[in-house]
């Protein structure tokens, strides 16, 4: 009978992450990145084939994330998702990927059951 090297909890955690391909942090803060540029890609290819004022231009955010934060700062009592879903038309999904990255980075407060209300800087 040989003898085994014990095995630590770190390398048989990242066994079954690698082996049924689970993704890390790291991963899905990559694929945010990843998010974020293409939003911004959009927009820059699409301001160029539109025509305004350039006061208009500046005024628009640059990507959903920040329109997003900007109609839950001017709500006063906070705003409910399917109040920003009626002012923007975003699909459920990208919302709710919104509020939770809103509320990660502690830019966002939950009120209640599905309203969110700004943080005071």
């Amino acid at each position: 009978m040989t003898k085994r090297k014990p095995v630590s909890f770190d390398a048989m955690v990242k066994y079954f992450m690698h082996n049924y391909n689970i993704p890390t942090k790291r991963d899905i803060d990559h694929l945010n990145n990843r998010l974020d540029r293409l939003e911004k890609l959009i927009i820059a290819s699409s301001s160029g084939n539109q025509r305004g004022t350039a006061k208009s231009r500046e005024i628009s955010p640059k990507n959903a994330t920040e329109t997003v934060l900007d109609l839950i700062k001017r709500g006063k009592n906070g705003i409910g998702i399917a109040e920003v879903r009626e002012q923007t038309g975003y699909g459920d999904k990208k919302l709710r990927n919104i509020f939770f990255r809103l509320n990660k980075m502690k830019k966002i407060t939950r009120v209640n059951r599905g309203r969110y209300t700004a943080v005071q800087t």
